[in-house]
């Protein structure tokens, strides 16, 4: 049986193969576009744990979370709770995402914004950028070595930040080969979908001092947030937790809170 991975990269793989643009056209295009914010500055430049906030309506698990999110108002519902950056999914058909998320929540505010997609081929990369994203999801268990490689290459030449998406040591090991400086551990396992909340501590001991160390999936409180910040994470990514809550604005707030006092406190004590 297709897994929700094996689906998605096919429909993603099949669209880059009938891609007809012409690449340098493409290239030179999104080469042209006005500066990024930087996405892993606005991480490193946070003292505490920094939060990166997801507009997500639905996932292909669980169905649709928040369809009928205004993503500008939720941007700013996020920005004045104390995300640092935001992730925006632009995914379709599994994700009923688009390019116009992420325009109209990035033109709301002044945080960076991560283009949350699966990510195949350079033009993809290129889309990133003329959409207006200040970074691109890489997924390693999606790419192959080389392709990992081109990607990133892509994404340096560009000005984008690339946040490359691991699940295990091995996979870690491969980002770092390919010169990988921001990384993150997905506790979602992409075959079946389920999360394991000690996954994250468990690769992070592969990870050297100066990768800028995401966690991904699976953070939903205060507990959440502390464990990660002992286990050395720098950023948390959340999404499903915030679009899902009430008042996503106060659910992010008290993770921020706890970022700002506890987390700090237990780092200097």
């Amino acid at each position: 049986m297709p897994t929700y991975l094996d689906k998605i990269l096919a429909a993603h793989r099949e669209a880059a193969r009938v891609d007809r643009r012409d690449p340098a056209r493409l290239a030179a295009e999104a080469g042209s576009c006005p500066a990024t914010r930087g996405f892993g500055a606005a991480l490193k430049a946070r003292p505490e744990v920094a939060v990166i906030a997801e507009i997500k309506r639905r996932s292909p698990s669980k169905g649709a979370l928040a369809p009928d999110l205004d993503p500008a108002v939720l941007a700013k519902t996020y920005a004045g709770s104390g995300a640092a950056c935001l992730s925006v999914l632009t995914d379709a058909e599994f994700f009923s995402g688009s390019a116009d998320d992420l325009a109209q929540a990035r033109a709301a505010v002044d945080l960076p914004v991560l283009r949350k997609d699966f990510t195949v081929s350079p033009a993809d990369v290129c889309d990133a950028r003329l959409m207006g994203a200040d970074a691109v999801l890489v997924i390693v268990a999606a790419l192959s070595a080389t392709e990992l490689a081109e990607l990133l290459g892509t994404a340096r030449g560009l000005g984008l930040d690339a946040l490359v998406e691991v699940h295990d040591e091995a996979e870690a090991a491969v980002a770092l080969a390919a010169g990988a400086t921001l990384i993150g551990v997905n506790q979602r396992d992409l075959v079946t979908f389920e999360v394991d909340a000690r996954r994250a501590a468990r690769v992070a001991g592969s990870l050297p001092g100066h990768v800028v160390r995401v966690a991904e999936s699976g953070v939903r409180n205060r507990d959440d947030v502390l464990r990660l910040a002992d286990a050395g994470f720098d950023a948390v990514l959340v999404g499903e937790a915030l679009v899902t809550a009430p008042d996503p604005g106060a659910a992010l707030a008290a993770l921020t809170a706890v970022e700002a006092s506890a987390v700090e406190a237990s780092r200097c004590c």
